[in-house]
């Protein structure tokens, strides 16, 4: 004796299977782009620039400490270059318009070049403390 399952059951089930098809579908989709990503990655270590950030750890530490710290100050800049544009659309404000740019675009300088101090010190920071870590670590697990 088997029972049937109502209909009801058999129909979320079927959009369960469904929703499932979906999510794997989007992660093989993702894949792709994840494998995309990764030959980019690969052509750019191979290119002389990746060469030369392999064999110079603290600068690529500080570089990418410089850009991820970077892109915030330079989004703000933007929103306000565009907005300056969006408001002051008129010919007549170009004086007041190049003037806010200019301002705007000094003090991104400004706080990219503080920015630049900042990542130098954190990398250096890093870097010291890898060594000091690593050192210990073998220091400590060492066979005697």
């Amino acid at each position: 004796m088997t029972k049937e399952e109502p209909p009801s059951t058999t129909r979320d089930l079927q959009e369960l299977q469904k929703k499932l098809s979906l999510l794997i579908e989007s992660f093989q989709n993702n894949s792709k782009v994840s494998f995309q990503s990764l030959c980019i990655v690969i052509a750019f270590l191979k290119s002389p620039v990746g060469q030369y950030l392999d064999r110079h750890p603290f600068l690529a530490l500080t570089l990418l400490v410089f850009v991820a710290v970077s892109a915030v100050p330079v989004g703000f800049f933007l929103l306000l270059v565009v907005l300056t544009f969006l408001t002051n659309a008129s010919p007549n404000h170009v004086l007041l318009l190049g003037l806010v740019i200019s301002v705007g675009g000094l003090s991104l300088l400004c706080v990219l070049c503080g920015l630049g101090f900042v990542s130098v010190t954190v990398s250096g920071i890093l870097m010291v403390s890898y060594m000091v870590v690593s050192s210990l670590i073998n220091y400590w697990f060492s066979p005697r």
